[in-house]
């Protein structure tokens, strides 16, 4: 059985064959186009090369970014350069016949999804999982069902508030997670320090070659002790760590999946944001919940996407 994977993001559009096994097959990968009417003939044509290369799908999941009700696959609500999908119905959107089944979903509930059917949730019941890329998605397994709630919007814990009078985010509401920890937030914390003059590796690093000012960059400078890269790190890990101990309270999961490009820190990231998770949260608890790493990893869109075929309504 071969299943298409859709995954809509803010700057590529992706789409991909999956078999079985969770094995991407064939794939092709496009800049996401900036109107309605050219991001369908970009999609159409990706889905009839792939067709073409490996035959037609069994079924259709689509992950895509913001609101989406997965009983009809009408994104709900979707701010910035996708904002013209917003009550767009995925499934027309698709084009293929009718008895082709359409699934869609949040993309950080479909990369839960890929997690459950194929990677690090299989034999759990009760995760949270958030992705650590540029802004910071989230989703949550309850008894072995994804939380979506009434409006969709369940398990968006990028936007759990965590500083009331912080930052303006994207989503309107001030302080949210993904506002203080994120590739993005990262990387602007660092920025900030450099424009006010600190004496730090960053300083020569971002203002002589500004590509290099990635949040690899950050953890990687914070690693060689820069004293200004381990402060930007500390307190981004120390404020990720108290929002995850505040969900561990409200959820009891039996363990944490993280994913995204944030991930790839590996060790630098993990063992202190464990170490301050769990002093957090074992008073009440009364044990460690494990914080591992997402196994789809950077397969998740397409992947995970798939597994919503597998999942959703199940």
């Amino acid at each position: 059985m071969m299943i298409l994977g859709i995954d809509i993001g803010g700057t590529q559009l992706r789409a991909g064959m999956v078999d079985r096994d969770g094995s991407l097959i064939a794939s092709r990968t496009v800049q996401t186009p900036a109107d309605l009417e050219t991001f369908v003939s970009a999609l159409h044509e990706a889905i009839r090369w792939l067709i073409g290369s490996t035959g037609p799908p069994a079924g259709v999941g689509v992950g895509c970014k913001g609101a989406v009700d997965p009983d009809s696959t009408v994104v709900r609500k979707l701010h910035g350069a996708l904002h013209y999908l917003q009550e767009q119905r995925i499934s027309d959107l698709v084009g293929l016949p009718p008895d082709v089944p359409v699934f869609a979903d949040n993309d950080a509930r479909a990369a839960l999804a890929g997690e459950v059917v194929w990677g690090a949730a299989r034999h759990f019941r009760n995760v949270i999982m958030l992705n650590l890329g540029n802004t910071l998605g989230g989703a949550v397994l309850i008894d072995g069902k994804l939380l979506r709630g009434h409006g969709g919007v369940a398990g968006m814990l990028g936007h759990i508030t965590v500083e009331p009078d912080g930052a303006v985010c994207t989503c309107g509401n001030r302080g949210c997670l993904q506002t203080v920890f994120s590739a993005q937030a990262i990387e602007s914390e660092a920025w900030a320090a450099v424009h006010r003059g600190c004496d730090s590796v960053l300083t020569s690093l971002f203002r002589e070659q500004p590509r290099l000012a990635t949040c690899r960059t950050v953890f990687g400078a914070a690693r060689e002790g820069d004293r200004v890269a381990c402060a930007v790190v500390d307190r981004a890990v120390r404020r990720l760590a108290a929002a995850i101990a505040g969900l561990l309270h409200v959820f009891d999961p039996e363990v944490v999946i993280l994913g995204g490009q944030v991930i790839d820190a590996g060790r630098d990231l993990l063992d202190p944001l464990q170490e301050e998770v769990w002093s957090r949260s074992r008073g009440l608890l009364g044990r460690d919940v494990p914080l591992i790493e997402a196994q789809v990893s950077e397969r998740s869109g397409i992947v995970g996407a798939a597994a919503l075929v597998l999942t959703t309504h199940a």
